[in-house]
């Protein structure tokens, strides 16, 4: 490269979480850093948090935890390699399917899809002493990753010692890349049993705050019950669900039901159908000293049945929130609110023990709202409706794969697409599931796109995880779980779009891989072997790994400069050279093209009328380091970035 110029390179690593997150505290705590040290005290300090010396407070800890930082801080240095064969209408898709270890995969998304995602849901494994439980190696994932797709399913028995250890060891970090994940709106399911419950309520509490609990949904998955336990009789599995924020969470209702309906029997002078509901707090802090501003007495007039705040006159009686019991209550409403609504107001005299003249107050609830629409009601925490039987999981999957149960344990489409109907979402929004597993969410996703029309994109993440070679899956020839995944995604997607034409059922398949990129060997060579050394050198030459293609780099650029790999990428000709071109309008054009001599100034004077972002160029396509030099004066002076691979 010529003297004093000094191109930026192309990051070979994913986004660096904990220095993002330094960053965001220095913004907002700068006094809080010295010589680029955070000083923990004085932070804590200026939050109200004085140091005290009391070790004896609560705390959830299990050997590893402190690993489990530094292995989710830890940059990955892998890519996805796009995979066109196994893929579905690749071109035009916004669909995903990601085969590889999702600790390294959920690193890579950091860039391109921070804060993107609406919802996650993860069926992950249960821990239950059968489960594959994910190993992750510190130093070198991406060699444990080539390891483990070589295996079939690993035990973790109790008799172990680690049992617990080991489940939240492999859960923790994930969660906390996923969280990163969800934008401000989204939330997070969690599919659980009894084994791990606490600790996931823990642990979830840890991650993304108790505040940001939402409820756990009890659904009965096996109504006939299961008998693998020693005393009871199992029935039921949980969902976890925890926002990203509270502040901003919204939750759509459920449409009511004939019983409910029934209930709405009057009506008003309008037409409205509505019901009473007694203003009188029931239920929890109910009592007056609960909220004393709720409590004040209502005046009602015997011959008129009208309700005011003041005594009007002597047929007025006062009515005072009580129990049957006699004990003071207070009403649901203050009093700024009662009289802002008080048209919707009821007085009724009522049968009370020793007292002839005793009244009470309701309050019109009508069933539709301002608009004419009928009101929802609120989704129960107890699911025990006949789609939730997880045999409907087997039978969905033997009617796409001919009768044959070629997946162990699937979700109820059903399920998956209950949870997402409670959130408001449109065509931008992406769900993801990183434990991917039959592909349940992705079929969900795609059958919930033909109901109603939105256009919601799915991101799938699978381990290669081999079959058993007992399973039905290897008998049907099926290699390893991402096999069945893709398949079934294919099988239901040619099933939904013959019927919808319009929905998106492809998806574009990505593999996690070594990067791309070169870069020098440092592992020790053995015996003086000169030729080894040679040829490592030759290697270096290259800047570009002499077994993957451009296309693999494209996307290895994307990722890493924070694009989203469903961006359209387009081959054109600039100045007579190849060049990628990412994006409807040009975002980012990359140029690997070193061919009649390489990149000249001409070359990239031609990309920059085309007014991009961003030129991402190989450094050896170059003609020289004269044409180097001068590229990076030309896109200078044009007010455009240019960075090297």
């Amino acid at each position: 490269m010529a003297e004093n110029i000094e191109i930026k390179k192309v990051d070979g690593k994913s986004l660096d979480i904990e220095a993002a997150d330094k960053e965001k505290l220095k913004a907002v705590f700068p006094q809080c850093f010295s010589e680029g040290k955070l000083d923990i005290d004085k932070l804590l300090s200026l939050c109200g948090e004085y140091i005290d010396n009391d070790f004896e407070k609560y705390k959830f800890e299990w050997k590893g935890k402190s690993e489990c930082y530094k292995i989710a801080g830890k940059r990955s240095t892998g890519t996805l390699r796009p995979c066109v064969q196994e893929s579905v209408d690749f071109e035009n898709t916004n669909n995903l399917y990601i085969e590889g270890d999702n600790l390294e995969v959920l690193k890579l998304l950091q860039n391109a899809y921070y804060r993107k995602v609406k919802m996650i849901y993860i069926d992950p494994p249960y821990n239950t002493g059968n489960d594959f439980v994910y190993e992750d190696d510190f130093k070198d994932p991406l060699a444990k990753y080539k390891e483990i797709t070589s295996q079939t399913t690993k035990s973790n028995p109790e008799t172990m010692g680690r049992y617990h250890t080991n489940w939240l060891n492999m859960m923790y970090p994930r969660l906390r890349l996923a969280a990163n994940l969800l934008r401000d709106d989204g939330v997070i399911f969690i599919s659980i049993d009894d084994n791990e419950v606490t600790n996931l309520r823990k642990l979830c509490d840890e991650v993304f705050g108790e505040e940001n609990f939402v409820g756990l949904f009890t659904i009965q998955s096996n109504p006939r019950g299961s008998q693998n336990s020693k005393f009871l009789s199992y029935v039921h599995e949980y969902v976890l669900m925890y926002a990203k924020s509270m502040d901003c969470l919204e939750i759509k209702g459920v449409e009511k039901d004939e019983g409910s309906i029934s209930e709405y029997s009057l009506k008003d002078d309008n037409g409205r159908m509505y019901r009473l509901l007694g203003l009188r707090k029931r239920g929890g802090a109910w009592r007056k000293e609960d909220r004393p501003n709720m409590f004040y007495p209502v005046f009602v007039n015997r011959e008129t049945h009208a309700v005011s705040l003041t005594k009007m006159n002597d047929a007025d009686i006062e009515v005072i929130p009580q129990r049957p019991t006699g004990e003071l209550s207070r009403w649901t409403w203050g009093k700024d609110k009662f009289i802002q609504e008080i048209d919707k107001v009821v007085a009724k005299k009522v049968n009370r023990t020793g007292e002839p003249d005793a009244w009470d107050i309701f309050r019109k609830d009508f069933i539709d709202n301002d608009n004419g629409e009928i009101k929802t009601t609120k989704i129960k925490t107890i699911w025990i409706e006949k789609e939730t039987n997880y045999q409907n999981a087997k039978n969905e999957i033997k009617e796409l794969f001919g009768n044959s149960e070629i997946f162990d344990f699937p979700k109820p489409i059903y399920v998956v697409s209950r949870l997402a109907s409670m959130l408001f979402t449109d065509d931008t929004d992406i769900i993801l599931d990183f434990f991917s597993g039959s592909a349940t969410t992705a079929h969900a996703v795609m059958q919930m796109n033909a109901d109603d029309q939105i256009k919601r994109q799915f991101i799938m993440v699978q381990l290669p995880e081999l079959c058993n070679e007992n399973s039905q899956g290897a008998k049907a020839g099926y290699k390893n779980i991402c096999e069945i995944g893709k398949e079934r995604i294919r099988r239901a997607g040619a099933k939904i779009r013959a019927e919808h034409p319009e929905v998106d059922t492809g998806f574009k398949v990505f593999k996690l891989d070594t990067s791309n990129l070169v870069k020098w060997d440092d592992t020790p060579i053995l015996d003086n072997n000169t030729q080894d050394l040679f040829t490592r050198m030759n290697n270096m030459v290259e800047s570009i790994k002499t077994d993957r293609t451009e296309l693999d780099v494209v996307y290895e650029v994307m990722l890493k400069l924070g694009i989203p790999v469903t961006y359209k990428i387009f081959e054109t000709q600039v100045n007579g050279r190849k060049v990628y071109s990412i994006g409807e309008d040009g975002l980012v054009l990359v140029c690997l093209d070193k061919s009649n001599g390489g990149i000249t100034p001409e070359d990239i004077t031609a990309m920059c009328d085309l007014a991009p972002a961003k030129i991402v160029a190989a450094e050896n396509a170059f003609k020289d380091d004269v044409a180097l030099s001068n590229a990076y004066y030309i896109s200078k002076d044009k007010g455009i970035e240019i960075e090297l691979l």
